[in-house]
């Protein structure tokens, strides 16, 4: 009679291994078993258990060895793929501008030199005296004061041309240009709103289309100590550049024979300073 091969039982003691499709088959007899042995269980392979044990141990090692080879294959195709080792950093986008970008100004004509000598005696009628306030930007800066001080007419024309650098405190793209935007609307907002402890009287506001990229006209009554001052003012931006004519006008004063003041002749004796300034800009 041929040979049995002996196959070991299942063990259900051991979790996590599916069990073999002999499981359930009956036992076995060894024809070598000595008679009257037949209701033993049969026996087990000496350290069987523990070598199944360290097969499936084995077997989940090479599982893991697995799944890390293929994690680390795709980080090297995604190394390859990406061209791989540092590349130099892209440019980000909506950074900020740091330098002059064109049509600009860096440098401003002279401010007393930009309104013609007929347009001073037309508008400043009597002896004016013309000062150069010493500028506090440098070339970006430029401002001229004519006064006329002489009863019954007292007339101060302020002009001050300045050009804004770009800045990182500026909205938008930081260049000069939206620094110069920015500080028209400041001004527009602090005559149209002044603070309370500044002791200014609201302006009535006018937007002066045509003029620049931006102009608006604004007037004033100051009343201080029993002095009437009537005070019209012009602002005009040119790309990074603004342009400030103010004139005051004494309507009354507590010392001397001064008045009577037209508000709408201040108003355009200012424009026609602030156009003059403009038109040195191009």
């Amino acid at each position: 009679m041929p040979e049995q091969e002996y196959l070991p039982p299942y063990d259900p003691d051991l979790e996590g291994e599916e069990p073999p499709p002999w499981a359930d088959l009956p036992p076995v007899h060894h024809p070598r078993r000595r008679a009257g042995a037949d209701d033993e269980a049969p026996r087990r392979v000496p350290g069987g258990r523990a070598m199944r044990a360290a097969a499936r141990r084995r077997r989940r090692w090479f599982i893991t060895l697995g799944v890390v080879v293929v994690l680390a294959g795709g980080v090297t195709a995604a190394v390859l793929l990406t061209g791989g080792g540092p590349r130099p950093a892209s440019v980000t986008p909506n950074a900020l501008i740091t330098t002059f970008q064109p049509g600009e100004l860096q440098r401003v004509p002279n401010a007393c030199d930009s309104v013609p000598a007929a347009s001073v005696a037309q508008y400043l009628p009597g002896k004016v005296k013309q000062a150069a306030p010493l500028p506090v930007n440098g070339a970006l800066e430029s401002a001229c004061n004519w006064t006329v001080d002489k009863a019954p007419v007292y007339r101060l024309l302020e002009l001050d041309i300045l050009a804004y650098a770009p800045s990182g405190l500026a909205s938008g793209d930081g260049s000069a240009t939206f620094a110069a935007i920015d500080a028209y609307a400041t001004t527009l907002q602090s005559l149209r709103s002044p603070a309370k402890d500044s002791f200014e009287p609201k302006a009535t506001i006018r937007t002066l289309a045509g003029l620049g990229d931006q102009a608006f006209s604004a007037t004033q009554v100051f009343r201080v100590g029993g002095a009437v001052t009537d005070v019209a003012t012009v602002v005009v931006r040119f790309h990074n550049v603004i342009v400030t004519a103010t004139l005051n006008g004494l309507q009354h004063s507590n010392k001397g024979d001064y008045g009577p003041v037209s508000q709408s002749e201040l108003s355009t004796a200012a424009l026609a300073f602030a156009e003059a300034a403009e038109a040195s800009l191009h």
